[in-house]
């Protein structure tokens, strides 16, 4: 049983519960009751807020509809009035602007160029919108006025500062590869900054505004005729300044020199022609004036133009000149004996050269300006074109650049592809007269223009092909003129009629052997060139397939054809000789000068590509000669060979008989030695080494053999006069051969 206090106490807790519950729904009940009053009352504010912002609503938009209405009839009428006023300015355009379009964009270019815009747009404006208006007719013929006056502008502007470039800076642009430091390039100023700013912004204006293209005409051919100029000038430079030792470089640019205050002088390729008259006119000419007295003989201190590129080479192989440098030694053929001083030949040659030649000289060094001015005026031209290019580019648009510059080009490209034309005709001309020195002349130009072609391609990129085609055509040309030249040499070497007119009587080195020996020399400087004129002829395989070293074996077989054809002309001339040790002297000569010729330069290198055996060859010819020479004083020693004498018994006396024979050998002897050295003294063997080599042989064998007659028969009692019969000792025989080929002893 729970107890009743327990029982009870649990009520009073339950009711007290009850009671708190009962409040607490009280105040709750209370709570809402509020509540549900303030919603009410919020609900009747916002009730009456609306209305009142709906009222206000009504009120405010049509006043903003009204403002809006306002503001938009105030934009249209500000508009209306811009346009008008736009509309009134083109108007007046032809008012505000035709003072200055009157006086012309001199001075002034950047306000001329708005006005004319100006104008533009006036036109513009009235054709669009009121093409019948006056106006318009105005402003049209104002904007043709201002656009003639800027064409003029354009034209006076070209005209008073397009000038040509002077030859010394034409020659420092052409050698600026050679003497100026590596990052420095050369520039050409053809205008000044200023107007050339101007040109450029008329030029634009013109292309973009005035659809108008006239101007470009007026500027390749203003600047078509100050590039003609320009080259010419620098070939009148050439004829004026030809004598002197420099040209000097330009003051605006001495300050990047290399230490150079001068120019080298000028490479002469003219000189190969030079050397080849100088060689002509000394064996056609002797001390009397008259042809067919040439010697070939040593000639002392003379300085012989050798080649076109490598100066002079000193000729020194005199007796009284052996200190001198025998490594350069050359054989000039000359009008004097060997008979003659030093001083004396020396002072012909001076004569000669002056008296006699002066006038052909003077005609070649004519000729050879001008080669070396043409083939300046080749390097001009590409470096001129190429500062003419890049002038263009900034005045003419990108479009018309080409062609523009194709019609600026011509006629100073078309002068100098007719100067080479008349240059080329010249030498067909020379060729038909059989005189081949003039294919020399072509060889420096043809060399340079093959040099230049790449830059010359370069330059002409984009222009038409007849512009291209030019220097390849003139190319082609020159080599055709040079291959002909060089095989109608070779033929008329084999094929020359000359035996006895021009003979030399004391059988030195032919005039035909020294100048086809230096023609072919002149080839060396242009081996590629000469190789390239011989292969432009050839149909075969190989020849398409053009390299350099089937030019160069081209050139070796054209070389050995020459001097094959040289040694059978000279054969044939040396029948001209009735004495056959003369025959056998003349050819020795002429082999000998041919075989050191070839050693002394680089011929023997280029025979060798196809002639193995060439030097070896020609060293058998020689002592062939020297061999049949010395089979002419066989009639001297056949009289005291031992073989052809009888057996004579010591102090037995004598038969008249016998002694008959010892005199006969010693009178035949005497005078065989006095008739050989008479006649043999007067004939030629330049070569020194080779002159002593002979006489030295040749007195050898003499003396030993007299000698051993004499030791034998001199003291027998053969004659009551022996100093009759015994004419000369050994000592004196050696003297006597001892001046053999010297007429001066």
């Amino acid at each position: 049983m729970i107890p009743t206090e327990e029982v009870s106490a649990r009520r009073r807790e339950i009711e007290y519960k009850l009671k708190q519950e009962e409040l607490t729904l009280s105040f709750i009940k209370d709570s809402l009751e509020k509540s549900d009053q303030l919603t009410k009352n919020m609900v009747a504010i916002l009730s009456s807020f609306e209305s009142r912002l709906m009222k206000l609503e009504n009120s405010i938009i049509p006043v903003y509809k009204q403002t809006e209405n306002l503001q938009r009839l105030q934009e249209n009428v500000e508009k209306t009035l811009s346009c008008l006023d736009h509309v009134i300015s083109y108007y007046h355009v032809a008012k505000d602007t035709e003072k200055i379009i009157k006086e012309g964009p001199t001075g002034r270019l950047e306000e001329y160029l708005n006005c004319m815009d100006k104008i533009q747009k006036a036109v513009e404006y009235f054709q669009d919108n009121n093409p019948d208006s006056p106006e318009l007719n105005r402003v049209k013929s104002l904007f043709e006025r201002g656009k003639e006056s800027l064409e003029s502008e354009f034209r006076s502007l070209m005209t008073r500062h397009t000038k040509p470039v002077p030859p010394i800076l034409i020659l420092d642009l052409i050698s600026g590869d050679d003497d100026m430091e590596p990052q420095e390039e050369m520039f050409l100023e053809h205008l000044p900054e200023g107007v050339l700013h101007d040109i450029i912004r008329i030029s634009g204006w013109l292309v973009e505004n005035g659809r108008n293209q006239d101007f470009m005409t007026v500027y390749f051919q203003i600047r078509s005729v100050q590039l003609d100029r320009s080259v010419k000038g620098l070939k009148d430079h050439f004829r004026k300044n030809s004598s002197s030792a420099g040209v000097p470089y330009s003051p605006a640019i001495q300050n990047k020199r290399k230490d150079t205050p001068t120019k080298k002088p000028v490479k002469r390729p003219g000189t190969i022609r030079k050397a080849q008259n100088l060689l002509k006119q000394y064996s056609q000419h002797g001390l009397d004036g008259k042809k067919g007295a040439s010697n070939l003989i040593p000639m002392e201190g003379l300085l012989l133009p050798h080649s076109p590129t490598k100066g002079f080479a000193s000729v020194s192989i005199h007796p009284c000149c052996n200190h001198l440098d025998k490594s350069r030694l050359l054989f000039v053929p000359a009008a004097i004996s060997l008979g003659h001083e030093h001083d004396l030949r020396v002072k012909h040659l001076s004569d000669a050269l002056s008296d006699k030649h002066g006038p052909a000289a003077g005609r070649d060094d004519v000729f050879d300006i001008e080669i070396d001015a043409y083939i300046h005026c080749v390097s001009a031209f590409v470096k001129l074109a190429q500062s003419e290019y890049q002038l263009l580019t900034d005045i003419v648009p990108e479009h018309h650049q080409k062609k523009t510059f194709d019609s600026l080009i011509q006629e100073s490209l078309d002068n100098l592809i007719m100067e080479g034309d008349n240059i080329v005709s010249a030498a067909r001309k020379a060729i038909i007269r059989h005189d081949y020195s003039a294919v020399l002349t072509i060889f420096p130009i043809l060399k340079h223009l093959k040099q230049m072609k790449p830059e010359f391609d370069q330059v002409l990129q984009g222009t038409a092909a007849g512009t291209k085609n030019k220097l390849p055509g003139l190319i082609t040309s020159m080599e055709t003129t040079g291959a002909k030249a060089l095989e109608e040499f070779a033929d008329n070497i084999k094929n020359d009629p000359d035996k006895e007119y021009n003979m030399p009587k004391d059988g030195t080195v032919h005039e035909l052997t020294s100048n086809a020996i230096l023609f072919l020399q002149q080839l060396l400087d242009f081996q590629e060139t000469a190789g390239a004129m011989l292969a432009s002829q050839e149909t075969s395989s190989s020849a398409s397939s053009y390299s350099s070293e089937f030019s160069r074996r081209l050139l070796s077989t054209y070389i050995c054809k020459v001097l094959g054809n040289l040694q059978l002309n000279l054969l044939s001339k040396s029948k001209v000789y009735e004495d056959p040790a003369l025959s056998a002297i003349f050819l020795h000569n002429n082999y000998n000068y041919i075989l050191k010729s070839l050693e002394k330069s680089e011929l023997i290198q280029l025979v060798a590509v196809t002639q193995k055996t060439a030097e070896r060859s020609y060293r058998e010819l020689i002592e062939q000669q020297i061999q049949t020479y010395q089979r002419s004083w066989l009639k001297v020693t056949d009289y005291i060979l031992e073989r052809n004498l009888p057996v004579f018994q010591p102090g037995v006396k004598l038969k008249d008989k016998e002694r008959q024979m010892i005199k006969e050998r010693f009178k035949g002897f005497n005078d065989g030695l006095e008739e050989l050295c008479k006649i043999q003294k007067a004939w030629a063997i330049p070569d020194m080494e080779q002159r002593d080599k002979i006489r030295r042989a040749q007195k050898t064998i003499v003396k030993e053999t007299y000698g051993a007659f004499l030791n034998r028969y001199g003291n027998v009692p053969f004659t009551k006069n022996p100093e009759k019969y015994i004419k000369y000792q050994v000592d004196q025989v050696g003297e006597m051969i001892e001046k053999l080929f010297d007429t001066s002893a």
